[in-house]
């Protein structure tokens, strides 16, 4: 765990604790592995931690960004894609613990990389603080945010669609989303309609989020597909 500690570049000084160690290993321990000690209080610890400093990153690298981006901003810097991709970036599998069927699940390990780095957050702010994860996690955000700054919709096609639907005084998009199947990872796990006036799309995907962003995503397809005279969002 001291090498993890290491290769995360915090700067804590070593040799951490009995109990740091015992939260990091506790970070990277899913429930799925039938241990005692296991990621879930962490997690939670992690959510309310994360979105605390990204607010923080935002406040301070665009102060002149109004509430409503800064809050679009956030969404994607605390999305369960990003925390997977920065499991990706850090070698979480490594270092984590997980049950023999979680194991073999491939589709589901995003799912795993994302509830562990945040479990891992959750350990870093209880030993370093609120500092450390902001230190940590900022060269990850600054692209991130660069690249979502750039073009707002990335990655949020129901942000995108909504405020195209306000734009045009249609309302709010309604969505349907049902869970069809009960195998974890299933990456069709969860169905969704989308309807907004006349137009009706759907989508899946392994959660209810990915579902409704795949539903969005063409629902605004078919409005790029009409005539000029209704304009899509870009």
């Amino acid at each position: 765990m001291e090498q993890l500690w290491q290769q995360l570049g915090l700067s804590s000084p070593l040799p951490l604790k009995d109990h740091e160690l015992a939260q990091l290993n506790a970070a990277l321990t899913h429930t799925s592995s039938g241990l005692h000690s296991h990621h879930e209080q962490l997690e939670f610890l992690g959510d309310a931690v994360l979105r605390l400093a990204a607010t923080e990153f935002i406040a301070s690298t665009q102060p002149q960004l109004p509430v409503g981006e800064r809050s679009a901003l956030r969404a994607q810097l605390v999305s369960d894609e990003w925390l997977a991709q920065l499991g990706e970036q850090i070698g979480i599998a490594r270092w984590w613990q997980i049950g023999a069927m979680a194991s073999g699940d491939g589709a589901g390990h995003a799912t795993l990389r994302a509830e562990l780095s945040e479990a891992l957050i959750g350990a870093i702010y209880a030993i370093g603080g609120l500092q450390a994860v902001q230190a940590w996690l900022t060269p990850y955000w600054q692209p991130t945010s660069a690249a979502v700054l750039a073009d707002p919709h990335r990655g949020n096609s129901k942000s995108a669609l909504q405020e195209w639907s306000q734009g045009q005084a249609l309302g709010l998009p309604a969505y349907d989303t049902r869970e069809v199947s009960r195998r974890h990872g299933d990456p069709r796990r969860f169905h969704c309609r989308v309807s907004l006036a006349d137009l009706l799309a759907e989508g899946w995907g392994g959660s209810r989020r990915e579902a409704e962003q795949h539903a969005a995503r063409n629902a605004l397809r078919l409005l790029q597909e009409r005539p000029k005279g209704n304009t899509a969002p870009h």
